[in-house]
């Protein structure tokens, strides 16, 4: 139940985070919001509940971490996938 519980968390907050980027809610990219909420909850909020003091127990500290944790990892993975996808310049001028 709390794997469940882990992955709709994981989700929730991906989403959030495209939504925070400006992503319309038709444009929601579900695996990478699924990607991204499950490492973005993972590194930010265990790093924000540590730093603030708060353990690993369920605090503001921790939710809010994992939000800013989603936002990085979504903002690193879009610049990732644009970079992949531009065609290399190979000098020749344009026509």
């Amino acid at each position: 139940m709390l794997l469940i519980a882990l992955i709709l968390f994981g989700m929730i907050v991906g989403a959030g985070a495209q939504l925070l980027l400006g992503s319309s809610m038709a444009g929601i990219n579900w695996p990478m919001a699924f990607a991204t909420g499950l490492i973005g909850s993972f590194v930010g909020g265990l790093l924000a509940s540590l730093l603030s003091g708060d353990g690993l127990d369920l605090r503001p500290s921790g939710l809010i971490g994992s939000l800013i944790g989603a936002v990085v990892v979504s903002l690193i993975w879009q610049r990732w996938g644009s970079h992949s996808q531009t065609p290399p310049n190979d000098g020749s001028p344009r026509r």
